[in-house]
């Protein structure tokens, strides 16, 4: 266990994290998201699920579902996202989760880690989940409807979504208040660096059209809902969307 001293210059020795995530003694990383945790409608008690946390970065979820009761989590990320402006050297694969994890006493056994992308999901080596965790990462996937199909094969009940979204702002529409409001089954291509100035931003769906691939892959009772009406900011164009088997 570290001491506090400790524990703070470890977290400074890291020059990037995205997660602000709470710790030991009254630290919290000093990431940025999740913007609004509530907004994700993630169930208070997950008591007994097993879940799977696909592009976990520091963890913030992957420690949120073990504080919520869950008895075994499983992270995964390929690391391949670097916001369009992170050098390799600001990155730090596990290192940051791996101290997080220490820092709150969850054990390998219990919250387990892989470097692999969503293509990779294999029953046969993973298993199967009550709950997957999708967040971050459906926008940066070149075929984000294969990776849902992944997914649906290892998931048993409930798959949550967070993604970029276009009923507020697209790039070839103008901007801000130039998106898609309204229910309009869309989603945008970005070849280049369009969305966000960030090559790896492949995609953009509105709501609607994050329902439907959902529904796509086999999931039922699918609901979706928006982060905020009317954002400024690019960083708060993100919707939601949730469905169960």
């Amino acid at each position: 266990m570290f001491t506090q001293v400790e524990l703070e210059q470890k977290i400074k020795s890291f020059p990037y994290w995205y997660h602000k995530i709470d710790l030991p003694f009254g630290i919290t990383t000093p990431g940025w998201a999740p913007l609004n945790k509530d907004m994700y409608r993630i169930p208070s008690d997950l008591s007994g699920k097993r879940v799977l946390d696909i592009g976990s970065w520091d963890g913030f979820w992957s420690f949120e579902a073990l504080k919520r009761g869950a008895r075994e989590v499983v992270a995964i990320d390929d690391f391949s996202d670097y916001l369009g402006k992170l050098e390799n050297k600001d990155r730090s694969a596990w290192d940051t989760f791996d101290l997080c994890r220490s820092a709150l006493g969850y054990s390998p056994d219990k919250c387990k880690r892989h470097e692999l992308t969503v293509y990779d999901l294999k029953e046969e080596e993973l298993g199967i989940f009550d709950i997957v965790f999708f967040f971050g990462t459906l926008y940066h996937l070149r075929y984000p409807l294969l990776a849902l199909d992944k997914i649906s094969a290892i998931c048993k009940e409930s798959i949550f979504v967070e993604s970029a979204i276009l009923d507020d702002f697209s790039p070839y529409r103008g901007g801000f208040n130039k998106g898609y409001p309204g229910s309009q089954m869309v989603m945008e291509l970005y070849p280049d660096k369009q969305y966000g100035n960030n090559e790896t931003n492949w995609w953009a769906p509105t709501v609607l059209c994050l329902m439907g691939l959902l529904h796509t892959a086999g999931f039922k009772n699918v609901k979706g809902w928006k982060l905020m009406d009317n954002p400024t900011s690019l960083a708060y164009c993100r919707g939601f969307a949730c469905g169960t088997k």
